[in-house]
């Protein structure tokens, strides 16, 4: 796909609706237009951590997952389009087991924070969550690929390990989760 961008603004979307592959026009507060802002302020906040000084290895791997970030919204946006596999979800989970390797085990959830990269990363899980559930709304009145929703349930436990590896290499104490509050 190799579309040059010349004019940013169309005005087509003053209105309140927006356009979708084909030429569909939607209500912007339609299902389909929440999933895939959803999945662009994932990328966007996978962007904000990208910005900080982190582990190559784990820049390399979020840099893939925005590209596949955008194919996940591609295909929202065009169910005829098929990126999303098993084998990404299959790559997600060794990475998990991967990085989760050299991480002390966890006997209690953890405060989101280690860090302004792995605060970056527990927003970016959460922004993943509430995806996932607008997907799961979004199937119910249209069939998706079944891989999108295992993508994004797996990608918010990577973004979980993530955080850790990254409050790790930031030498940042993780916050155990206390009741007594």
């Amino acid at each position: 796909m190799s579309n040059r961008l010349t004019r940013i603004y169309t005005k087509t979307g003053d209105k309140g609706e927006t356009g979708l592959f084909g030429g569909m026009r939607v209500r912007k507060d339609c299902p389909k237009i929440q999933v895939i802002g959803d999945v662009d302020e994932l990328n966007c906040i996978i962007g904000m951590v990208l910005a900080n000084e982190i582990p190559e290895d784990v820049k390399k791997s979020l840099v893939q997952i925005q590209h596949q970030l955008f194919n996940l919204g591609a295909e929202i946006n065009n169910i005829e389009f098929n990126f999303i596999n098993a084998d990404m979800v299959t790559n997600l989970e060794k990475q998990i087991d991967s990085f989760n390797e050299n991480l002390s085990p966890l006997k209690n959830f953890i405060l989101p924070g280690g860090g302004c990269a792995a605060a970056t990363c527990h927003l970016a899980r959460a922004v993943c969550r509430r995806a996932e559930r607008n997907v799961v709304t979004l199937n119910d009145m249209e069939k998706l690929n079944p891989n999108i929703l295992t993508y994004l349930n797996r990608l918010s436990d990577y973004l979980f390990v993530v955080s850790r590896v990254l409050s790790k290499f930031a030498d940042q104490e993780e916050t155990l989760w206390s009741t007594d509050f």
